[in-house]
């Protein structure tokens, strides 16, 4: 496997400049084409907002909100592996944040300010490329072309962000792993700290608390403007850069001088002049944002459309004869003035390709200029579309005109196209309503009559915040259901369809919907509506009319009422009555045997857990806090495997699935089991709570205490928790009496700390210990410290800010847990024995050489090489049988060579430099990172 890193050569400008086409709409690409280049007024997206003008602070003073995005993209990538392929711009840094690589506040702010444009079309990698592109441009900076179809990690990248105590080898072995050599080091480095600075908070070492402006030192003395200035201050030894004067020398952290030093500063000099800058800077951060894991592919840069339909949408009138087709026509004004343009004309097809438009007799619309949009280079015109459309004709395509004042006119159809349209199924707008408050969601679709396609489906995509979670993750869960529609009215050339759904989460106005009619590459859609456009009540249709069967009959009608109620966990919402029709003429019947519906049951067990109650939701909270699933075919096993690990867990609505390991305090029996009545929406067998109420089970019937009923209510117990996930508990240890700290490997600290969530960050860094201190501090190491020593138990007393029926250690006192079960610290023996993979074959016996550095370029063993999560010195023996050396590094990889690369040296600190844990054995080194 090797990583995808691709580069454009040359500066790129924009689109009309080069003269590139259009993309043919609808593309994949549209969404995060608005996003960032349709920013401010009509239809502005808005996505500069906090970053315009370049000193705006809005994460709170003294932070430049532009700086910190371009750091997010850096550090997002920078776990990147191109020998294993691996990481990159992949928005694996959301699962990163408690590491200890990634500090402060900024990187939390930044994802928090993309997940309002998370979509199934916008991944969170490709926003992190497009902030780099946005807050290089909103600063001054030169256009970095834009490529797009980057896809989200599910879990945490490697460690291996670049820190200010890194010494220069390791910079370069950790920016060789990500595909940049020593000169391309310089100049990232260079060209991501034009802009921002150091703040004490996050590195008091570095900037003294009550220095500089709002406790930041910026990194040159226009730290709000891309320029060289970072370059030229150094250069002519005037800088006043933390990272390469004042209290960071002495504590070894000037990383910038040992960065741009790398070199003996050849690439400082070159980078000189204000034309070499912008144009290598260009160069340099294209190719950061284009480093993806393998598999991955890029679209070609993404430039603006000349003319875009936006927001096109068809809507059936009162009475059912004609169609409204709104929106917009937004054009490319940048280089055609909106001056210049008298008119536009929107010409369409009928369903069949022609030209039948009805008694009207003209198949088009003029439209005038409403308004205009902008973006960073461009402007836009906004020429609104509003169009009576005859049912009986319908429309398939539509080109567009552009006439000019001087007499000329440009011709747009969608490269040979024509721009499509289906009228074959309609999101109905009028007769759809959303109640954000509680999510609540009425979804009517008019399907043509002569559509046979089945089945109707309702899509909503939507996010649902993670809430308090282990891992401190502020990136939504990107959620989608389908619901199936209920066919109603047949009004006219269409028929009503309807469905009721609840999007949960609290973030309804984000939810994009959908409305499909059929499967697979058959099916007709009209597809990614905003939720938001909806209105709060739905409107009932009026003045239906007869009732075209699709084949140029007609049927009368007669209504049948029927009434829909949807409940959802805290509102009851009666649908609009819905009329079905009944169609006069022969009609043939069958007898078709029913089912019998199935009865579903309470299950006293699943799995390991038993049934306790039907339990209500807190007041002010859920009742469980742990984690939270939401899906279609949820059951009460599917639940139990989500929630493996927790002591609580439950069943809500049919479909929601929640964990926890205590309940909270304002949660209580509902009054009756009989409450939770929803079947589960994956085994109608099985009762799966209700609204505001939750099947509920515990890992032991036995956890319970007496209450003044005959009820047992269920509790968390507080004890020491003997096993959490690989880590076996050791005791409560002190911290050294002579400062330091026992564990010093990594950490985090936060009101949300758990054991668990220590264990899973401390485990992902390749850590053989983790402890908990303080209730709310995790410590990662492979050793203990000289001088931490064990302590009583009763020491460790203070319960976890996370999770108040766990124990987090105490006041200089760590709940300490190792892989091994034992406080025995790795060793590096002096040789090892690994099975040899020849049947028959003698053991290989391995002696220790040394901790070696890795080289700038390549690797230092250049032989054969593998990685892998149970990583052991004998398992890495065993597979580089038949080479002369094998290494292990970063705790988890393994390589094997005849000799070392030239540049490959004995680590300057010896020994001790190579402190990984092996991931697979906790009482071994398997090196480091670099070495």
């Amino acid at each position: 496997m090797r990583l995808s890193v691709s580069a454009l050569a040359g500066l790129l400008s924009l689109g009309a400049e080069l003269g590139l086409a259009d993309p043919t709409w609808p593309a994949a690409t549209d969404e995060m084409e608005e996003i960032v280049y349709q920013l401010q007024g009509v239809k502005g997206r808005l996505f500069n907002d906090v970053i315009t003008p370049c000193n705006n602070e809005a994460a709170g003073p003294g932070r430049v909100t532009a700086s910190e995005w371009l750091r997010v993209g850096f550090h997002d990538m920078a776990t990147a592996n191109r020998y294993f392929g691996t990481g990159g711009i992949d928005a694996s840094l959301q699962f990163e944040l408690n590491s200890g690589e990634n500090t402060g506040p900024g990187h939390n702010t930044t994802l928090i300010f993309y997940s309002n444009y998370y979509s199934a079309r916008s991944s969170m990698a490709d926003l992190i490329a497009a902030g780099v592109y946005a807050s290089v441009r909103s600063c001054g900076g030169p256009i970095i072309p834009l490529r797009l179809g980057r896809v989200d990690a599910t879990f945490a990248g490697s460690t291996g962000v670049p820190q200010p105590q890194n010494s220069v080898v390791t910079f370069q072995q950790q920016f060789d792993r990500m595909g940049f050599n020593t000169t391309e080091m310089i100049q990232v480095t260079a060209c991501g700290h034009t802009i921002g600075g150091v703040h004490s908070t996050e590195f008091p070492e570095i900037v003294p608390v009550g220095t500089g402006v709002n406790g930041q030192i910026g990194l040159d003395t226009s730290d709000a403007v891309f320029d060289n200035k970072v370059v030229t201050e150094y250069n002519d030894g005037t800088t006043a850069n933390p990272l390469v004067v004042g209290p960071s020398i002495s504590v070894g952290r000037n990383s910038d001088t040992k960065v741009f030093n790398a070199d003996g500063n050849v690439t400082m000099k070159a980078l000189a002049s204000v034309e070499a800058f912008t144009s290598i800077c260009q160069t340099v951060l294209q190719k950061m944002i284009e480093v993806v894991p393998t598999g991955v592919t890029l679209t070609s840069p993404i430039t603006p459309y000349m003319v875009k339909p936006v927001g096109m949408q068809l809507t059936l009138n009162p009475g059912g004869s004609t169609l409204l087709l709104t929106g917009y026509i937004r054009v490319l004004t940048t280089n055609l003035p909106t001056s210049s343009i008298t008119n536009l004309v929107l010409t369409w097809k009928d369903r069949t390709g022609g030209n039948n438009c009805g008694s009207s007799g003209s198949c088009s619309t003029t439209a005038t200029l409403q308004g205009v949009g902008r973006g960073f280079d461009d402007t836009f015109g906004f020429f609104p579309i509003s169009t009576i459309i005859y049912a009986s004709a319908g429309i398939s395509s539509f080109t567009v005109t552009i006439n000019l004042s001087d007499g000329t006119s440009q011709f747009y159809d969608n490269n040979g196209n024509s721009y499509p349209l289906t009228d074959a199924i309609i999101l109905q707008k009028p007769q759809s309503c959303l109640l954000q408050t509680t999510g609540a969601l009425t979804a009517s679709a008019l399907v043509r009559n002569d559509v046979t396609l089945t089945p109707v489906n309702l899509g909503v995509s939507y996010l649902v915040p993670r809430g308090v979670t282990r891992s401190g993750n502020p990136v939504p869960i990107l959620s989608s259901a389908t619901i199936a529609m209920t066919k109603g009215d047949c009004v006219g050339a269409y028929t009503f369809y309807t469905a009721n759904y609840t999007i949960t989460g609290g973030r309804s106005y984000n939810a994009k919907l959908s409305v499909t009619a059929g499967s697979g590459t058959s099916a007709v859609t009209d597809d990614f509506n905003n939720a938001s456009d909806l209105a709060g009540t739905c409107i009932p249709f009026s003045g239906g009319g007869t009732c075209d069967g699709g084949n140029g009959t007609t049927s009368s009608s007669s209504s049948i009422s029927s009434t829909t109620t949807v409940t959802s966990s805290s509102s009851t919402i009666t649908s609009s009555t819905i009329s079905s029709t009944i169609t006069t003429g022969t009609i043939t019947t069958s007898t078709t045997p029913t089912p019998t519906p199935t009865t579903p049951a309470i299950k006293p067990t699943v799995g390991n857990y038993t049934f306790i109650a039907c339990w209500t939701e807190g007041t002010t909270s859920r009742a469980l806090t742990g984690a939270a699933f939401a899906y279609d075919g949820m059951t009460l096993e599917s639940c139990m495997a989500n929630c493996t690990g927790f002591d609580y867990w439950g069943t809500e609505y049919g479909r929601e699935c929640y964990c926890g390991n205590a309940l909270a305090a304002t949660s209580a029996q509902a009054p009756d089991t009989a409450e939770c009545n929803f079947a589960c929406s994956g085994d109608a067998s099985e009762f799966c709570g209700a609204g505001n109420r939750i099947e509920l089970y515990s890992t032991t019937a036995t956890r319970t205490t007496a209450t003044s009923s005959s009820t047992a209510a269920p509790t968390a117990t507080l004890a020491v928790k003997s096993k959490v996930g690989g880590y076996v508990f050791v005791g409560c240890w002190t911290e050294p009496g002579s400062g330091g700290r026992a564990l010093s490997g990594g950490g985090y600290v936060g009101d949300n700390v758990t054991l668990e969530g220590c264990a899973g960050v401390c485990g992902g860094g390749g850590f053989g210990y983790f402890g908990a201190e303080f209730g709310r501090e995790c410590y990662c190491g492979n050793s203990l410290a000289a001088g931490s020593v064990s302590a009583p138990l009763s020491d460790c007393s203070m319960t976890c800010a996370g999770d108040s029926y766990e124990y987090c250690g105490g006041s200089s006192r760590l709940e300490l847990y190792s892989l091994t079960g034992t406080v025995a610290n790795p060793s590096q023996p002096a040789n090892i024995t690994a099975p040899s993979s020849t049947a028959g074959g003698d053991d290989v016996v391995w002696q220790f050489y040394n901790c070696m550095t890795e080289v700038s370029v390549g690797r230092a063993l250049g032989g054969q090489h593998y990685a892998d999560g149970n990583m052991t010195l004998e398992s890495c023996g065993a597979f580089c049988e038949g080479s002369a050396y094998f290494g292990a590094e970063y705790g988890r990889e393994c390589y094997c060579g005849d000799g070392f690369t030239e540049g490959s040296v004995v680590a300057p600190g010896g020994v001790a430099e190579c402190d990984l844990v092996c991931a697979g054995n906790g009482g071994e080194y398997c090196g480091a990172g670099g070495g």
